[in-house]
């Protein structure tokens, strides 16, 4: 049931300028599958959607890969008003970020689609990064922190 009504949702946002959460739901009702906000919401969360524009002044949910160039814009500005220091040993980063904005950091880096790094983790103000292999890790941090700037 969660992946047919997950493969919906795609379908739907593919098709449809669905811009909330409950216009989401009621499509997803009026196609035979009843959800509740709050399921909605974790699928929104597990399919990764994110706002995108849509043309018409509007914002509407899209796959990550469907967001404009300006995302690339997006993340450096993250970078750039979010992060304190990156520093690195073995195969580790670390940054440090403004209190509460780690999870969008970590997000960011995760969209960068960087093969070296094989996954972040991300706290209040703390974002882990595991690098392989461990020789470019200095290269991946010194990258990281180009998008400071």
């Amino acid at each position: 049931m969660k992946a047919r009504r997950q493969a919906k949702i795609l379908e739907l946002i593919k098709h449809r300028v669905i811009e909330t959460q409950d216009e989401l739901a009621e499509a997803l009702s009026s196609q035979g599958i009843p959800v509740t906000q709050a399921t909605v919401s974790r699928d929104i969360k597990e399919l990764q959607l994110t706002k995108a524009p849509s043309g018409d002044g509007r914002y509407r949910y899209a796959m990550p890969e469907e967001m404009p160039t300006a995302s690339s814009d997006k993340r450096r500005r993250i970078f750039q008003e979010s992060v304190l220091g990156v520093d690195h040993s073995e195969n580790l980063i670390i940054i440090r970020s403004l209190p509460g904005t780690a999870p969008g950091v970590g997000s960011a880096l995760d969209h960068l689609g960087w093969e070296e790094m094989i996954g972040s983790v991300a706290g209040d103000d703390t974002v882990l990064v595991i690098i392989k292999p461990k020789d470019v890790t200095a290269e991946v941090a010194e990258r990281i922190r180009s998008l400071m700037h």
